[in-house]
């Protein structure tokens, strides 16, 4: 009998696939990131190319790309006691985490400022941390508490020289044992209480002078990042007040250090990162800086680590947009692929745009944290770090939110990194000072050195008549700025404006005609949507989209 049927077995056969994106990898994280190139020749950082090439050229490989995979999977694991039932506290990594570490660390990142102090060195040091994060963010949190403890510790002498000596070796070692034993250290931070947050002025843990600048501490830290760290910083009570300590892990004759993980903080993110709660049953602790000046002591510390939220936050965006562009140009919708389509292009090019902004004034706290001898400079960055971590920090989770959109489907599940960046993304906005406390700090900083708010402005008036919508909205934010009432209550509102005004400040100095017009138009303008997407006509997005997307792909991307 004859059939025109085809076989059954044939029929079954499903599963084609085609018009799927091949992964983003082999490529060059810094060759492929026109802002950044154009960022770094701008703020003096050229002489740290090859370093920052070096580094984007290794996190492109589908092996570095796998580690962060796979130092997210694999959460940290507490260990309270050993087999036979000693009191080890311990944390537990995958090996991908440390590998991921003795990377960030070997190219400087906890370092390069302190141990290489030239022009442009945090520039340099910016842009490694850019690209690093981009891998994964997580492992970022030890790094950048390490890199910001240095000017407490520099302004020690005794043990904590000796700390920092080993610090700015700039070796991994993540062995539990004494620092002496160590070929480097990290430092963690360990500051909040449950009953005081942010308010720190509310903490109740107890130091007690044993001899010199030797104490012991008695009190619960709500939040401790990183207890793996070999030692911390930390805040408790004298009788001269609230005084900062660096506390180890370990005692120097050899002992542990009376310091207990109570257990591990089950984020909703930040996942490679183990957060705890940890108590001080008499811990050894060295004050830094004098009784009752804690707040004082460590605030440098905390405000490097706004300023790397910044860093952070800027990273996960274009992490983000480097998908959307690789994807969107990769995939085909009703018979053309989504790059010619006038909607996403409009969407994706709004989401390039947010990405340069707040690479541009990240870029520009770098070049005045190269210039701690420059008054201007130093006010610039007290108030612009403030205001750049609110905004940029707040404006991570929408950005990445819409960039899982831009994906469909495949952008919401977890082979996809995207997930992941979203998870991560809030927590640069909650570390170190919600946005409540950021817009609060611009007030205390107006309130207490009224000029650091002329310098903000002194900066932005060096790019009035770059486009006509910034010197409006310039003229308009001096107005508000001057008639205002009550800051606390309109302190976001403020802020926003004044953060916009600093990102298209340093794009129109940056000098693309493009870019600048998008910005200020799509920012600054009237009628602006809520939405990403809402970029007025006459706006050449395929340009914008072309400077952040990744085109020189290996053939062997496409497996």
């Amino acid at each position: 009998m004859s059939t025109s049927q085809p076989p059954l077995s044939i029929l079954a056969e499903t599963h084609d696939v085609f018009n799927q994106v091949p992964p983003l990898e082999h490529y060059n994280l810094y060759d492929n990131d026109q802002p950044l190139k154009e960022l770094l020749a701008r703020e003096g950082g050229s002489w740290g190319l090859e370093r920052v090439r070096q580094l984007g050229q290794t996190l492109g490989e589908p092996e570095w790309i796998e580690k962060g995979f796979l130092a997210n999977r694999h959460k940290p694991e507490f260990h309270s006691h050993d087999r036979v039932g000693n009191r080890i506290d311990w944390v537990e990594f995958h090996p991908a985490y440390h590998q991921l570490m003795a990377l960030a660390i070997d190219v400087g990142i906890p370092t390069l400022p302190w141990t290489d102090p030239k022009p442009g060195s945090h520039v340099v040091r910016m842009a490694l941390n850019y690209l690093y994060n981009q891998n994964e963010a997580g492992s970022g949190c030890p790094l950048t508490m390490t890199f910001a403890a240095v000017p407490p510790l520099m302004k020690n002498s005794g043990e904590a020289s000796n700390w920092l000596a080993k610090l700015l070796r700039g070796r991994y070692d993540p062995a539990n044992k004494p620092v002496g034993d160590k070929q480097g250290v990290t430092i963690g931070m360990a500051m909040t209480e449950k009953q005081g947050g942010t308010d720190v002025r509310a903490n109740t843990t107890l130091a007690t002078q044993v001899k010199d600048d030797r104490y012991e501490i008695i009190g619960h830290k709500w939040f401790c990042s990183a207890p793996m760290c070999d030692g911390f910083l930390t805040l408790a009570q004298t009788p001269a007040g609230l005084t900062c300590f660096l506390l180890p892990r370990w005692r120097p004759d050899g002992r542990r250090n009376e310091f207990y993980v109570q257990r591990l903080k089950n984020k909703m993110g930040n996942h490679s990162n183990a957060s705890s709660e940890v108590e001080f049953r008499g811990a050894l602790g060295w004050r830094l800086g004098e009784e009752g000046r804690g707040v004082a002591t460590i605030i440098e510390m905390v405000a490097l680590t706004r300023y790397d939220c910044m860093i952070g936050s800027t990273s996960m965006m274009r992490q983000a947009v480097a998908q959307v562009t690789h994807h969107i140009a990769h995939r085909s919708v009703m018979g053309k692929r989504l790059i010619e389509q006038p909607l996403m292009q409009n969407v994706v090019a709004d989401l390039c745009l947010e990405v340069e902004g707040a690479l541009a004034m990240t870029g520009r706290m770098a070049r005045a944290l190269d210039a701690p001898d420059d008054p201007q400079e130093q006010l610039l960055l007290r108030v612009g770090t403030a205001i750049g971590k609110y905004w940029i920090c707040k404006r991570a989770t929408h950005h990445i939110g819409e960039a899982q959109e831009c994906l469909g489907g495949i952008g919401y599940v977890e082979e996809s990194i995207l997930p992941r960046l979203y998870r991560e993304a809030p927590v640069n906005s909650i570390w170190e000072g919600s946005g409540n406390v950021q817009c609060l700090d611009v007030l205390r900083a107006i309130g207490k050195t009224p000029q650091a708010m002329e310098a903000y402005f002194a900066e932005l008036e060096l790019a009035r008549g770059g486009h006509r919508l910034y010197d409006t909205y310039l003229d308009d934010t001096r107005e508000q700025f001057q008639a205002l009432t009550d800051f606390e209550y309109q302190g976001r509102y403020m802020v926003e404006r004044l953060a916009k005004l600093m990102q298209a400040a340093q794009l129109i100095f940056a000098g693309n005609a493009g870019v600048i017009d998008a910005f200020c138009a799509s920012r600054l303008g009237p009628g602006l949507g809520l939405c990403f997407g809402n970029l007025p006509l006459g706006i050449d997005c395929l340009a914008i989209i072309e400077r952040a997307r990744p085109h020189t792909l290996s053939r062997r991307s496409h497996r």
